[in-house]
């Protein structure tokens, strides 16, 4: 595909999973304004304990980049997520009187999406490990943007939307981005290959994880 960078390249190869994602039952209940509370306090549970998972998948980014100009940008997102990302939930889940411990985190969707993108990680080159948090990354900025706007009664529902559709969450999903298209030219075909089917696979992982958020019913 000439003229095609090799992020629009995976978009394009994986548009319909992506768009199955951005349009989850989830993300078009945020929309019209009727996400269930109980829903939101079961996806606040298992969000949280993602993002301690994140911080490990960050770390494995930042220890196999090569350049010191990718080590410090990932140290400032690592300092996010262990700073302000793990601080919304501590309070949110405080304001809501959530305790964890009465969520079943041991669901096989949580585990799967958890321990899947922990092992892209861990058994992955750098690259991998950007393509899996681009999929995530660019799934969310994707659909809280497109909602960000909508009558959102619930103020933490309001918040975590807007964090996710906001200027600097939109750096970096485009930073993430930019990793990926400049290091087409290094790569043969069974690479892009292989990076388009990471991003694949955290999409089809994201929506079970979306889906758990409903409990039985979804």
């Amino acid at each position: 595909m000439a003229g095609v960078t090799l992020s629009e390249r995976i978009l394009r190869e994986n548009e319909a999973i992506f768009e199955a994602m951005v349009r989850h039952r989830f993300t078009t209940d945020i929309e019209a304004g009727h996400l269930p509370g109980e829903v939101f306090d079961r996806y606040l549970v298992y969000e949280s304990a993602f993002v301690d998972t994140a911080i490990s998948i960050f770390a494995l980014a930042t220890a196999k980049a090569g350049r010191i100009e990718e080590k410090r940008w990932l140290i400032g997102v690592l300092d996010d997520l262990a700073n302000q990302q793990i601080a919304y939930f501590e309070r949110t889940l405080a304001a809501r009187a959530i305790d964890p411990a009465s969520f079943n985190l041991a669901d096989p969707r949580i585990e799967a999406f958890c321990a899947g993108m922990l092992d892209i990680a861990e058994k992955g080159a750098f690259l991998d490990i950007i393509v899996a948090m681009f999929a995530a990354e660019w799934m969310y900025w994707t659909w809280s943007k497109r909602v960000a706007t909508a009558a959102i009664a619930d103020p933490q529902l309001v918040e975590w939307v807007a964090m996710h559709a906001d200027d600097t969450f939109a750096k970096q999903a485009e930073w993430l981005r930019r990793q990926i298209d400049e290091a087409n030219a290094r790569l043969d075909e069974a690479a892009r290959a292989r990076l388009s089917a990471v991003f694949g696979r955290v999409q089809v992982l994201e929506i079970a994880f979306h889906d758990a958020a409903y409990g039985d019913d979804a």
